[in-house]
């Protein structure tokens, strides 16, 4: 491929990067925020936080159970340190630039395990906890949306080396906007099921 069409090609995934951007800066916001939170009940354990806003809403309730502090340390932590390659890939990529076939794979891979083990945390609030915090959700839906993006990327540029009739039964079906349907079906289905439970209580 000319490098003309290298960089049309390049430009088609500009607002894949603007989305990837966004989610990781609002993800990389609630982790700080969360990290902060973290540190006061340390400091203060019976003390009150800001998004404790009532007995379901309650960031507090979620902080003191054991699985915010999975690996021994505030699961916040990981954000502050996943979140920042996040957007620097993001920038990159609304640079124009390549990235070699085993970065993408290794990223592609990596935040799997980042959605898997947010969608982990998630349904043991839901079930386990039953307390959700504010600012755990936000990075939820931002980890839904980030690993789409890179999997869009990812399959479009077919990192996976998929033979050539089934990469472009893939390519036809994210240009139909198939991609966008199932993180979206998956944003609602969490919004969904959250006010089935809770309902009015939510704001009580």
């Amino acid at each position: 491929m000319s490098e003309t069409g290298t960089i049309e090609r390049l430009r088609a995934y500009r607002k894949t990067y603007i989305a990837m951007l966004v989610s990781s800066i609002l993800s990389l916001f609630a982790s700080l925020v969360l990290s902060i939170d973290a540190v006061k009940l340390a400091a203060q354990p019976a003390g009150q936080l800001a998004c404790n806003i009532n007995s379901v809403l309650s960031c507090g309730t979620v902080a003191k159970a054991w699985q915010s502090q999975l690996l021994g340390f505030p699961n916040s932590f990981i954000g502050l340190m996943t979140e920042p390659v996040v957007i620097t890939v993001a920038i990159a990529g609304l640079g124009l630039v390549t990235f070699p076939r085993w970065f993408m794979r290794v990223a592609h891979v990596v935040y799997g395990f980042g959605l898997i083990f947010a969608l982990w945390l998630l349904s043991q609030s839901y079930f386990v906890i039953n307390a959700l915090c504010p600012w755990c959700l936000l990075v939820t839906f931002s980890t839904i949306t980030v690993f789409s993006t890179i999997t869009r990327v990812s399959l479009l540029e077919n990192i996976w080396s998929f033979a050539p009739e089934r990469q472009e039964k893939i390519v036809a079906f994210l240009e139909r906007g198939w991609g966008r349907v199932i993180y979206t079906g998956a944003y609602a289905s969490i919004i969904i099921a959250i006010f089935l439970k809770y309902g009015n209580t939510l704001f009580s």
